[in-house]
């Protein structure tokens, strides 16, 4: 199927895939999810093991033309073949040699999936049977897999049942129905194709250079019957899957079932030095043994047995390029465990068949397709990773996948590839938009190359609209609201006209708290000086909860300024539209007012979390290493900052507690608080911080179960992307539906379920602020 090009055309297919398998994929990426969080929970060395698997990645890449020849050395001397193909065709017309046209059984591989090699096998006259259960699905039913571990996880039990009856003819009365029952058809099919097979083609999890090993890791064990039933074995395996030694195997065995599927291990970890010792399998007679007596145990029995042939292919396609990109090379870490998929609010929704390219799907897919594919097959989902961050924590080797995402959004920004440019793709506003260029040219970064699209240019640089909004506020507010403003910002912006926009304040946070004299607490009064820093959101639109913040902090005896100087972007908004060097200008301007304020001996207090997730992570990559880390040292959420002040001693007598309340027994009951965390906080690990400290002010907080709230700062605004964002908050409904009062951190997380639960959210720090 073709990607869909324009802004009609994406919303179109994510509104299909939503009715058609978004039920499917849902049910099983969030039940993957849920058990990796429970999975690694029984790890005492999670962290540690994460640190091992990374370290040994790392070092696996650095030295991998080294191991590439320590592997063929090893393999070559047991009487095996290496072959390292520059990319698919070389692959391909290697293995079609070996195959020559024979019966082929083929385990899951995502890398053959990569070079199209069925298509290549079944060309010669080959008959090419998938032995995975779920790729054996994907096969008969002819479509693409759409996730990287469950292949045909869009599918439900009873469409496989339908298409089990149709494509065997199947009697009403012999279709199999329950999972046991289609599971036992699948096996009886799928040896009947192994017993008969020429040649076993599999892929490789790892390949380890010191003894030239292979390790298969699976849940249904026929990967193992492919490699050894039939006397030829061909693996073909990315390079990126050499690593050091046997030992190194260990944190990975321990990390990839849990961060996949959430198996404390997967059914099978198969692990052959091939040539085997074990000769080729003959099924006969049940009296025959299947193996001739002797061959495999006593004196020799690890020389490899002469009636066996292996041929190891190893592809490149573009990875040692990979290897030299200093900001695509994490992506050779990846070990495939889908991990990044099922924490991705988007991708719970719509899956691989929309959030995916080529050949591989989530998060880590667009380091993958830029890599081995090229800028144009990335560019097709690469909007459909928010940043969120939320699969950081997910990865067992730690790879920065947000970045990644936000690097290559970057390179097709600034390339001629990018699907978001609508006037090369037939957008309704095709032949018209760039008649109201001149609308958004103002907001054009001169960082940035010309062409950009609108949209980008619109939501990237929302701290100049904001101090357009606030300067001409009411009139922006009311000029925006008009239907013929909202339907030309749909048509040639891409804002979706569904969503509320923010209400500009004429009074900012900076303009109030000068107004009203400055801070209220004396320098030889406090316990300590902070300054609450005026992010774009809350100095021009989110105003009550900045003054919220003061008036809080004020009350556990901080000295607080709101300075003029620091109401800067912190460049977040340029960062989510993948425009790296405004960005960078606007990080560079944001050091440049806050790091004086911290040398001063005052603190950074920051409410909007996507804000200090900048300061704390991009802004290492932004810039020089020394001034992000004094300026990410010197920084706090709001809520963090309070539970720091609150446990070295302040009083909270000052700050609004919960209302009590009594339970059928006379005792004393908290009020009950729902609350969403946002994304990026929950990366920071600061989510306990608010619900302890709401806890300790008598609230009885019930925490959300959901990853993203789907709104994402400008995501949930985009024409295209509106019903996938409210998609992805549905699950935020079921849980807090019926929530009395809902707090939520971030300034969109507020939005979205201001739109979800047709009622006004609270941030946290306006729940415990004294009144005015």
């Amino acid at each position: 199927m073709s990607k869909p090009s324009s802004r009609d055309e994406r919303a179109a297919r994510i509104r299909e895939l939503l009715e058609t398998e978004g039920d499917a994929v849902a049910a099983n990426t969030r039940g993957f999810n849920r058990g990796r969080y429970e999975s690694t929970a029984d790890l005492d060395d999670y962290e540690s093991l994460k640190a091992e698997a990374r370290s040994i990645k790392e070092d696996a890449i650095e030295r991998l033309p080294d191991l590439i020849d320590d592997l063929r050395e090893r393999v070559e001397a047991r009487g095996g073949t290496v072959y390292v193909a520059d990319d698919a065709a070389d692959a391909n017309a290697y293995v079609r040699e070996v195959v020559d046209g024979e019966n082929v059984v083929k385990s899951k591989s995502m890398t053959t999936e990569e070079l199209d090699l069925n298509d290549a096998l079944e060309a010669d006259g080959a008959r090419v049977t998938e032995t995975d259960l779920g790729e054996w699905v994907i096969q008969l039913a002819d479509e693409e897999p759409s996730h990287i571990v469950a292949p045909g996880i869009h599918k439900s039990r009873e469409a496989i049942a339908d298409l089990f009856a149709e494509r065997f003819d199947l009697a009403e009365d012999d279709r199999p129905e329950t999972a046991e029952e289609l599971t036992r058809f699948a096996r009886e099919k799928l040896l009947t194709e192994i017993e008969t097979a020429d040649v076993g083609v599999t892929g490789a999890n790892f390949l380890t250079a010191d003894s030239g090993s292979l390790a298969l890791v699976t849940s249904e064990g026929n990967a193992r019957k492919t490699a050894v039933v039939p006397d030829t074995h061909v693996a073909v395996a990315g390079v990126e899957k050499v690593i050091p030694s046997v030992e190194d195997l260990a944190p990975f065995v321990e990390l990839i079932g849990r961060s996949g599927t959430g198996q404390d291990i997967t059914s099978y970890v198969s692990l052959f030095t091939p040539p085997t010792p074990s000769p080729p399998v003959r099924f006969g007679g049940p009296d025959e043994p299947i193996a001739d007596p002797g061959t495999a145990g006593g004196v020799g029995a690890g020389e490899p047995h002469p009636e066996r042939d292996f041929h190891l292919v190893l592809v490149d396609n573009g990875r040692l390029a990979m290897r030299e990109d200093d900001d695509l090379r994490e992506t050779l870490y990846c070990i495939r465990c889908s991990a990044c998929s099922n924490s991705c609010g988007n991708f719970q929704s719509v899956g691989g068949h929309a959030f995916g390219g080529e050949t591989y799907s989530g998060g880590i897919a667009t380091g993958w397709e830029a890599g081995v594919e090229g800028l144009d097959t990335a560019a097709e989902f690469n909007d459909l990773c928010t940043g969120c961050s939320r699969c950081v924590p997910a990865c067992p080797v730690g790879i920065d996948i947000p970045w990644i995402n936000t690097v290559v959004r970057d390179r097709i920004n600034r390339g001629d590839h990018g699907v978001g440019d609508e006037r090369r793709d037939g957008d309704p506003g095709d032949g018209v938009a760039g008649e109201f260029d001149f609308l958004v040219d103002g907001l054009t970064p001169d960082e940035e190359p010309a062409g950009l699209d609108p949209a980008k240019r619109l939501f990237g640089n929302f701290e100049t609209l904001a101090r357009l909004g606030s300067a001409t506020a009411p009139l922006s507010n009311r000029a925006a609201d008009l239907g013929p403003v909202r339907a030309a910002m749909d048509r040639w912006l891409g804002v979706a006209r569904e969503r509320d926009l923010p209400k500009f304040e004429r009074e900012t946070l900076v303009d109030w708290f000068r107004d009203r004299g400055g801070p209220r607490v004396s320098e030889s009064m406090a316990r300590r000086e902070a300054v609450v820093y005026p992010d774009v959101y809350t100095n021009h639109v989110a105003v009550d909860r900045g003054k919220a913040a003061v008036r809080t902090l004020e009350a556990l005896g901080v000295r607080v300024t709101v300075p003029e100087s620091a109401a800067v972007g912190s460049g977040r908004a340029p960062l989510s539209q993948g425009m790296v060097e405004t960005a960078r200008r606007k990080a560079e301007r944001c050091r440049d007012a806050l790091l004086p304020e911290i040398e001063a001996g005052r603190d950074v207090v920051v409410i909007e979390p996507s804000d200090l997730a900048a300061f704390e992570r991009e802004y290492e990559r932004l810039l020089p290493e020394a001034d992000a880390e004094r300026l990410a040292d010197g920084s706090y959420e709001a809520l963090e900052y309070v539970y720091g002040l609150l446990e070295h001693g302040a009083d909270a007598g000052g700050l609004t507690a919960a209302e009590t309340g009594r339970d059928g027994d006379g005792g004393e009951t908290g009020e009950p608080v729902a609350y969403h965390a946002h994304c990026q906080q929950r990366t920071l690990e600061l989510e306990a911080h608010t619900v302890a400290v709401l806890e300790r002010l008598g609230y009885e907080v019930t925490t959300s179960e959901t990853e993203c709230c789907g709104m994402a700062g400008s995501f949930g605004y985009k024409s295209e992307y509106y019903e996938l964002s409210m998609d992805v908050g549905e699950p935020l409904v079921e849980q807090f539906g019926d929530a009395e009062r809902v707090l939520a951190s971030g300034t969109s997380c507020c939005e979205q379920l201001d739109a979800l639960l047709g009622d006004s959210i609270e941030h946290p720090i306006e729940a415990i602020a004294p009144e005015p």
